[in-house]
């Protein structure tokens, strides 16, 4: 079972969209504000407050899940138990989705789903707000989030008619500004809340948020599309030809390609939080600068070189010099090489003393241009190379590459205190440049394929 949805008629608009779009667009900038609100505090609040004596006895199931983990790991210390948490956090918070959606489709529909996730996640970002529920709130976040992700999304698609496709990829364009800017201000806010009365406070402002989520997406149901509900008999599918095989195949091979600069990526925001406290000098004549700021640094990253990129890709169409996804996928791994080597680079000529809070500034900013390169070109592929039989599928296992990515990494962190820091981030540098050097050899093999399969399945 299924559901479609009717897009409005003679709906009011906000900015030429449907109203819709305002409601859902500011629900998922809650949603953003609590995620990297959280995020941004958690490494660092389990490293400092939550595993050390005289708080981790009364965590529920800590014992356990750390058994669990060291008997496929070995033994862990502190920072590296912290580490393999964060990751396995931050990488089923992608996977759930996938049965956010079938939910969603098979039963309960976008708008209950949507609202089972603000629930799930409002109720695990409160009971971080104390030592001994830590656990259990994280899994409320994985399932809620699972909920909500996907299906906000397609709600806004579901707001257009679908002869609109070029209004609709302008509307997806505001919805992701909400993203990023939630994005930004939720570190901000949250960070200078812990800062100032504590870690569980910085949690408890990230649950007032999703509290507001639900009141606007409530008052915003009037507005979205209308559900239909439709036959419970499974459609009959052809099978997929041996073109189409093959295109599913590259589409896996470019979402691999793309694993080394998203592993950088994720230990900048694991042990790159431990590096900012113990390493950075963060203390300015302004004041102390919260660790939690440089999530936002790189959310405001991603905005701010939006309009640059525009201009940019408009100028090389103009000459003719265009590059394809996979160069610009590829370069996007050799921003984040930068920003990881800024790094090193810091720790390696700063010695004994503190690292300038320059360099850390440069690879917060670079990660941001880097991830804006990547990502959304990722995504553009393999929307424009999947089978139209299984784009949603495809769609689904590129967000399940941030769930590898976020497991993989949360084991990788370990080694960060094996080695000096230098020696760490020049070994993420070397991962993700490589990456991008494989991509760049690949890149026109793979577009000719591209485009002889393409013909061959459009005929």
């Amino acid at each position: 079972m299924t559901n479609a949805a009717a897009a409005p008629r003679h709906e009011a608009t906000w900015l030429g969209h449907p109203r819709g779009l305002l409601f859902l667009s500011f629900t998922e900038a809650c949603e953003r504000f609590s995620y990297y609100g959280m995020v941004a505090l958690l490494v660092l609040y389990m490293v400092q407050q939550l595993l050390l004596p005289g708080h981790v006895e009364h965590v529920a199931g800590i014992q356990a899940l750390r058994h669990a983990l060291e008997s496929m790991t070995g033994p862990m210390s502190t920072q590296a138990f912290a580490a393999q948490i964060f990751g396995l956090y931050t990488g089923l918070v992608y996977l759930t989705p996938v049965f956010g959606g079938i939910l969603s489709d098979r039963w309960l529909g976008a708008r209950v789903t949507v609202l089972i996730g603000i629930g799930l996640m409002a109720a695990g970002h409160f009971l971080m707000a104390f030592d001994w529920s830590a656990l259990l709130a994280l899994s409320l976040l994985v399932l809620g989030s699972g909920c909500l992700k996907g299906n906000i999304a397609t709600q806004v698609g579901h707001l257009y008619p679908r002869r609109e496709e070029d209004r609709r990829a302008r509307g997806y364009t505001i919805f992701s500004t909400g993203i990023n800017i939630g994005a930004t201000l939720g570190p901000l806010s949250c960070g200078l809340v812990a800062e100032v009365w504590g870690w569980h406070f910085g949690f408890a402002l990230a649950g007032v948020l999703m509290l507001v989520a639900a009141a606007v997406y409530l008052m915003g149901l009037k507005h979205f599309a209308t559900e239909q509900h439709r036959s419970t008999r499974r459609e009959a599918r052809a099978p997929l030809t041996g073109p189409e095989w093959k295109l599913i195949a590259m589409v896996l091979l470019v979402i691999g390609f793309g694993l080394p600069q998203t592993f950088a990526y994720d230990l900048q925001f694991n042990s790159g939080f431990i590096f900012l406290a113990d390493r950075v000098a963060l203390d300015t004549p302004f004041g102390h600068v919260p660790e939690a700021w440089f999530v936002s640094e790189d959310s405001f990253a991603s905005i701010i070189i939006v309009p640059v990129l525009i201009v940019l890709w408009r100028w090389q169409a103009r000459r003719g010099k265009s590059w394809s996804d996979l160069a610009k996928i590829a370069f996007g791994g050799v921003l984040q090489g930068v920003a990881v080597l800024s790094l090193m680079a810091g720790d390696y000529f700063a010695g004994e003393a503190k690292v300038p809070l320059t360099f850390a500034i440069i690879a917060f900013a670079f990660s941001g241009f880097g991830f804006m390169y990547q990502w959304p070109t990722t995504l553009s592929l393999v929307s424009r190379l999947s089978p139209g039989k299984t784009v949603s599928l495809l769609m689904a296992l590129a967000y399940c590459g941030a769930f590898v990515s976020g497991v993989f990494t949360g084991w990788l962190a370990r080694f960060y205190e094996t080695m000096a820091p230098w020696q760490f981030w020049l070994g993420s540098a070397v991962m993700t440049f490589a990456g991008s050097v494989v991509i760049w050899l690949c890149q026109r093999p793979l577009d000719k394929a591209s485009e002889r399969l393409g013909s061959a399945v459009a005929a």
